[in-house]
């Protein structure tokens, strides 16, 4: 079993930076991802990382403004969010895939956290 909680979520305006972090317990897993949800919208993906080799794979929306890193170690995952714009608002939620590698799919991860919020001011 794993658990995972985010933390780090929060109120900033646009243009600013937040830093969220996502702990896992339990097995460990090969691939971390984020993705968000907006209200009355679908759950899309943000970032992922694989600690196979370290390889990460971003959405096209966040490309050059978020940075996905990991430390399978210290079991956490992060998202360093820079620049951010009202259109970033959503829930944020940590997700582990246990096998298998990149992925943009919601249904390649086998556990999610509770989410964090994330809410940008114009």
């Amino acid at each position: 079993q794993v658990q995972l909680v985010e933390s780090g979520g929060g109120l900033v305006q646009a243009g600013g930076s937040l830093r969220l972090s996502c702990a896992f317990s339990g097995r460990g897993s090969s691939t971390m991802g984020w993705f968000r949800q907006a209200p009355g919208k679908e759950r899309e993906f943000v970032a992922s990382i694989t600690y196979t080799d370290g390889s990460t794979d971003y959405a096209e929306s966040v490309k050059g403004r978020i940075t996905i890193t990991g430390d399978r170690t210290q079991k956490t995952v992060n998202l360093q969010m820079n620049s951010l714009k009202p259109d970033d608002t959503a829930v944020y939620y940590c997700a582990a895939r246990v096998v298998g590698g990149l992925s943009r799919r919601t249904g390649a991860y086998d556990y999610w956290g509770q989410g964090t919020q994330v809410t940008v001011s114009s």
